[in-house]
């Protein structure tokens, strides 16, 4: 079980009705937020969840608003008495740009742990999370993120019974684990089906349409997608600063087949995104134009 809070949808500029994009998700006690533009934190506290587990910290770019959220909440977390390291990964020079913002929280009680990164791939797993990192086309060093949850293969009672694995053992089998005894060595294949569905959630922002994209959202339970603009005469301008249109996200989300897009990231100019909701669903049916703090459980599919 995944939880999913869209904190913000703005871009640029926050609005009073419109927060900073930044996305916030839980899993097994760990929080994992996406961008933190200025307000994050009242977001978040508006929405009524905790600052104080967030153990990573991932930022798509280092656009003002991306990341000028980030020392207040840094020092909210102190005051909040964490003690625990943070991970914060994101482009090049991270930590040289997070110390800089550190100039006005330069005593915390907890350390922090920078990933740069520098592949147009790359991959980390957190508490059985696995953070996927791709480089994307925008006017700076730019990633997008794909949070996935793999989900093992259904335990086998009868084959398990049959090999005479000892019922002390089963729930470590269950778990991926492989077992040594002096009756020998039990292995997660032995008694485990072929691997079930697991939860997919990709996000990106600032960008424009890349196959890269496409790739890795593939098959996704929610792909959060930026659609600067929804006016069909602004893709000129979506080109010109490396941004996206609600159509162009569409498409991306079609090829892709995932299962949900909500909209986000929307120019200060775009007043009513909801206005274009039926030409978007057009391309794509699955199509939300989401609001500040759209909150979501994702749950493994039955069986």
């Amino acid at each position: 079980m995944i939880d999913v809070c869209l904190l913000g949808t703005g871009g640029m500029m926050p609005l009073p009705y419109r927060a900073l994009t930044s996305l916030m998700v839980r899993y097994n006690g760990m929080t994992v937020l996406i961008d933190c533009g200025e307000g994050t934190q009242v977001s978040i506290k508006q929405q009524g969840w905790s600052v104080k587990p967030i153990d990573v910290i991932c930022f798509t770019h280092f656009h003002a608003d991306h990341i000028s959220g980030l020392p207040g909440l840094l020092l909210t977390l102190g005051n909040a008495e964490r003690t625990e390291p943070i991970t914060m990964i994101g482009p090049k020079r991270l930590e040289k740009i997070v110390n800089a913002l550190r100039m006005i929280a330069p005593e915390l009680p907890f350390p922090i742990r920078f990933i740069e990164l520098e592949k147009e791939e790359e991959s980390y797993v957190f508490n059985g999370l696995r953070i996927n990192a791709f480089k994307v086309n925008h006017n700076i060093a730019c990633y997008g993120y794909s949070l996935e949850l793999d989900r093992a293969g259904k335990f086998d009672v009868t084959k398990a019974k049959e090999l005479e694995i000892p019922l002390s053992f089963w729930s470590r089998l269950q778990k991926g684990e492989t077992v040594e005894t002096e009756a020998g060595v039990f292995s997660p294949d032995m008694v485990l089906g072929e691997p079930r569905k697991g939860i997919k959630i990709t996000y990106c922002t600032d960008s424009r349409p890349m196959e890269r994209i496409v790739n890795n959202a593939r098959g996704s339970d929610l792909f959060i997608c930026e659609g600067m603009y929804g006016e069909p005469e602004k893709e000129a301008k979506a080109k010109e600063y490396k941004h996206m249109t609600f159509y162009e996200a569409a498409g991306m989300a079609k090829e892709a087949q995932v299962k949900e897009m909500w909209l986000t990231h929307y120019s200060p100019s775009l007043v009513r995104p909801q206005e274009y909701e039926e030409k978007v669903r057009e391309i794509f049916p699955h199509t939300i134009i989401a609001k500040d703090r759209r909150t979501t459980t994702l749950l493994f599919e039955e069986g």
